[in-house]
């Protein structure tokens, strides 16, 4: 019924398509057969179908959930080890025309107080990011022709990438704003963009119709198939999402798996990455008003299963999260996870409201609170290696030559020395000193486990040229 190489979102989200994979997932979870050759494949980390996936998510025996997580972590550490890379969002402006009934931002909202930064101010966002020791920073803002056009984002992105505070620089600038054309997709590419994140909200096209009442969000299908727009605009990285607690959970994992496969089919590389949001409080939205939300235990299976299928694709957890709960599913296969971040318009340079993220532009409650510091701190001593690495988009190796490597496992001779220089700059220039010793201590730890001589000689003297002034250095 599916047709992962059709241009139609009908036809690569089919309806018919998931509801008789949900219906299968549930008998096929009684298999104890087929379940273990499911996990006998996600084994060997060539992924698994939208099918084999929507089985293992249906699994009940303790056992059976108990494997699905040690194979996500085995597969995390083999493809990423055991990196963590770092960002934080950046909001531009809060307009928006849409009628988006779960985020404040929707056009109806007439007490939510509506902003736009200017470019001065985006430049003080930006050195207030380096200041914190930012290199890689997602923009957001709302849909508005008027208030924020293609060329208030592309003028916002020179700024961004203009700006240099002290030592600071932001090296990539990735992207989340409202489904566009192909020439507007190219106009972004040409700008330095790392990834085009775009959140489907939901894949059930009834529910995201009802969530969408007005606005050109609304239309399922623009905003379904902008990854192949984005795609033929030249941009090769596009990272899904879907907002969990919106509709139902297996529904969604499906989506998301069937859109993964469409890229793959249709465009040649599937996504760079996938979110997994789930809905959080907010001016305005009223939680009770959606009965769909998931318990950390589903949330922590289904983020290992997205692993088990997609085992080339990043995976990200915001501070949407607590503390707790992202500790809990970082080994089960999350690769990115936001740290410090404000969900307000000008939120990181503005007075102290607007840097706790509480104040009446803030798009969501954040449930993570600390600081840039004291996450890289909690990562290092939990055992991950925070990166700042942003060396791949500027080597050119996005879209398929990035698969490649990642296909291959060859992907962590660039990433794990890169991490290591990025972090050692990030001790040297912004740590706090008991962040700068466990991170030290991190340091000399995993120089040793660089397997090519040459490649840790290299890395080394990377490192210790920091303190004379060296920056940015990258394989």
């Amino acid at each position: 019924m599916v047709d992962p190489k059709s241009q139609r979102a009908e036809d690569f989200i089919h309806d018919g398509e998931i509801m008789e994979t949900l219906a299968l997932a549930r008998e096929r979870a009684a298999d104890a057969a087929f379940v273990r050759d499911a996990l006998d494949k996600a084994r060997q980390g060539q992924g698994l179908t939208h099918r084999e996936a929507l089985t293992l998510l249906e699994c009940q025996k303790p056992e059976e959930r108990h494997a699905i997580l040690e194979i996500a972590r085995d597969i995390k550490r083999r493809f990423y080890g055991n990196r963590i890379v770092l960002f934080a969002p950046l909001y531009l402006s809060n307009y928006c025309v849409n009628g988006c009934s779960y985020c404040p931002y929707h056009a109806q909202n007439g007490h939510i107080p509506r902003r736009k930064l200017t470019q001065d101010e985006i430049a003080r966002e930006a050195a207030a990011l380096q200041a914190m020791g930012h290199k890689r920073l997602a923009i957001e803002t709302g849909e508005d022709p008027v208030h924020a056009p293609l060329s208030y984002v592309l003028d916002s992105i020179q700024t961004i990438y203009a700006t240099c505070h002290e030592r600071g620089a932001i090296r990539r600038v990735n992207v989340n704003i409202a489904a566009t054309t192909v020439d507007e997709y190219r106009q972004l590419k040409a700008a330095g963009i790392g990834t085009y994140i775009l959140f489907q909200e939901t894949y059930h096209k009834a529910t995201y119709e009802r969530l969408h009442p007005f606005g050109p969000k609304g239309d399922y299908a623009w905003h379904t198939e902008a990854m192949d727009r984005a795609m033929a605009g030249g941009i090769d990285d596009v990272g899904l999402g879907a907002l969990f607690g919106l509709g139902n959970y297996r529904y969604d994992v499906a989506g998301l798996l069937l859109h993964a496969e469409h890229l793959q089919a249709a465009c040649g590389v599937g996504p760079h990455t996938i979110s997994v949001p789930r809905i959080r409080p907010a001016d305005d939205i009223r939680l009770d008003a959606y009965t769909e939300a998931i318990d950390d235990d589903t949330f922590e299976r289904l983020v290992a299963v997205l692993r088990l299928a997609v085992p080339y694709t990043g995976i990200i957890v915001s501070t949407r999260e607590s503390p707790a709960v992202r500790a809990r599913i970082l080994d089960a296969g999350v690769t990115q996870i936001s740290g410090g971040s404000r969900t307000s318009v000008g939120g990181y340079a503005g007075s102290a409201e607007h840097q706790l993220g509480n104040n009446d532009t803030a798009q969501f409650e954040v449930n993570d609170t600390r600081s840039l510091d004291d996450v890289v701190r909690w990562l290092l001593d939990i055992g991950h290696i925070p990166s700042f690495c942003t060396a791949c988009y500027r080597q050119g190796r996005t879209g398929d030559r990035f698969m490649q490597l990642v296909h291959a496992g060859a992907i962590a001779d660039c990433c794990h020395p890169n991490a290591l220089v990025t972090l050692a700059e990030y001790l040297a220039d912004y740590a706090s000193p008991e962040t700068r010793l466990a991170g030290t201590l991190a340091l000399h730890r995993e120089l040793s486990r660089i397997a090519s001589p040459a490649t840790r000689d290299r890395t080394a003297a990377a490192i210790a040229a920091i303190p004379s002034g060296q920056r940015d250095f990258f394989m």
